[in-house]
């Protein structure tokens, strides 16, 4: 959790010396939304919150007004305000902003109803319903991501302006035009970073600086790919830091003319960029529940001998609702190009001890101690919306419990090579949402029914403009033979 105590009374000290303040919150494709605000103004609305367009849940990433019937925030309504709320515990300075104060909002209707697509109120739910339980959830994420040389808009060294503006080349160029920051594959490279250091250690110490630490900072597999494993933290919190880190890096980005690129699967051919998610449930105390406190010698099978009773039935829950859940793991058309054979990309309802080519990979003694144990959901890709990510693993693994569900899928260590191949996850955006929306979807059961609604409307006017725009591809196809 985040050590800041911060209260409306202690606020004005806070702030003494300041004379505004940046507020945002996340919207559903989890890029943060907001604004500057003077000290004043923030200091009156503090406890109450402010008003900001429900627009925010009204349109795509690319502010374009959804063409399908998102009811959370329709057109026959007027955009009318949501209240904004600020989060207080969320407090941290921009080091690279000038120190202005910053806060992550909450949204929610007049009658401090939450609203249901609000990321942060929705994963704030579920801890607060396994607290009752006596209960916590602590995670970690990683976050690999491609880093490309900025442009200026009439190219690479080219005569006139170089004021970076990747934009408007992309607008004159394919994308293939794009230079990564480094070529080649050096994963774990010791030298690499070296040709880019101030933009690399500037990243890890701004990290640090901004409530948003990282454990582990090193190249990855592909072109000019680096990969961030946030320190484990309460799940909250974790779920704030993915977004912060991103909002982190293409700001430091900019300062260095490089564009971190989260996209699932930037380059084809390469390997996709990835957002694994580790996941435990603790109790109050801090005691892993995952945890046995010796080895299992009547396990089901060798694999889940370290696991606990509840942390089986976490692990099956999560099993028997990833074919219905993965448009929140994969929420992008270009998600799915990631989740392919032979890139590391888990394709199968699968699981196995510190197996890193099945789906969920299972943590625990003897490969860590037993406080270490939990599980690694590895289909994320680094475009997550780590609040909606986070929130459904919670609600797949604890429904899990609360059934008292039995692994149903042996491990892969477990199968024979005659034995039928796994369960195949959906493949396509489509496909997923189909599952996702469907009547007697595990995802109708464990989610809010009208967030289920509402998120599926936005995919599918993503998959509408897909199917309206003609891609390079086609045209280089086509061109000379139809």
């Amino acid at each position: 959790m985040s050590t800041n105590t911060v209260t409306v009374e202690t606020l004005p000290d806070l702030l003494a010396n300041d004379i505004k303040v940046k507020v945002a919150g996340l919207d559903c494709d989890g890029i943060l939304r907001g604004k500057v605000m003077s000290k004043e103004k923030f200091l009156g609305i503090a406890q109450k919150g402010f008003g900001m367009s429900s627009a925010v849940f009204g349109w795509d990433m690319q502010d374009m007004l959804y063409t399908t019937d998102a009811r959370i925030a329709p057109p026959e309504s007027g955009y009318a305000d949501f209240i904004a709320v600020p989060d207080l515990s969320s407090f941290r300075r921009i080091p690279w902003e000038d120190e202005i104060p910053f806060f992550l909002v909450r949204f929610e209707y007049g009658d401090n109803k939450h609203v249901s697509a609000d990321g942060r109120s929705m994963l704030k739910s579920l801890c607060d319903q396994l607290a009752s339980s006596n209960c916590q959830a602590m995670a970690g994420v990683e976050l690999e991501f491609m880093n490309f040389q900025t442009p200026s808009q009439d190219g690479y060294g080219a005569i006139g302006s170089q004021h970076h503006d990747l934009a408007a080349f992309l607008e004159k160029n394919a994308p293939h035009a794009l230079r990564p920051l480094t070529t080649g594959s050096f994963s774990y490279s010791a030298t690499r970073p070296v040709a880019h250091k101030k933009y690399f250690y500037d990243i890890f110490n701004t990290s640090a600086q901004f409530n948003c630490g990282i454990e582990g900072w090193h190249t990855e597999g592909g072109p000019g790919v680096y990969e961030a494993a946030l320190k484990v933290c309460e799940v909250t919190e974790m779920a704030d830091r993915v977004s912060l880190f991103k909002l982190l890096a293409k700001s430091i980005g900019i300062e260095h003319g490089v564009t971190p690129c989260f996209m699932a699967k930037p380059i084809q051919g390469q390997p996709g960029s990835s957002g694994h998610i580790h996941v435990s449930l603790c109790d109050l105390e801090g005691r892993n529940l995952f945890a046995r406190e010796t080895p299992d010698t009547n396990a089901p099978w060798p694999d889940a001998a370290g696991l606990s009773d509840m942390g089986r039935q976490f692990l099956a829950g999560i099993l028997e609702a990833l074919p219905s859940i993965m448009p929140l793991f994969a929420p992008t058309i270009n998600s799915y190009k990631r989740l392919v054979e032979n890139f590391w990309a888990p394709v199968n309802v699968t699981w196995g001890l510190e197996d890193r080519i099945a789906s969920l990979r299972l943590i625990t003694p003897p490969v860590c101690k037993p406080g270490a144990t939990r599980i690694e959901v590895r289909i994320p890709g680094a475009d997550l919306h780590p609040h909606y990510a986070l929130s459904v693993i919670l609600a797949a693994g604890w429904r899990g419990i609360q059934k008292k569900l039995e692994i149903k899928v042996p491990p892969m260590s477990a199968r024979q090579p005659n034995d039928p191949r796994p369960e195949l996850l959906p493949s396509t955006l489509e496909e997923a949402l189909k599952r996702f929306s469907a009547p007697d979807s595990i995802a109708r059961e464990i989610l809010d029914g009208e967030f289920v609604d509402f998120f599926t409307a936005t995919r599918e006017h993503e998959l509408r403009l897909w199917r309206e725009t003609v891609t390079d591809w086609e045209f280089k196809r086509y061109i000379e033979t139809v």
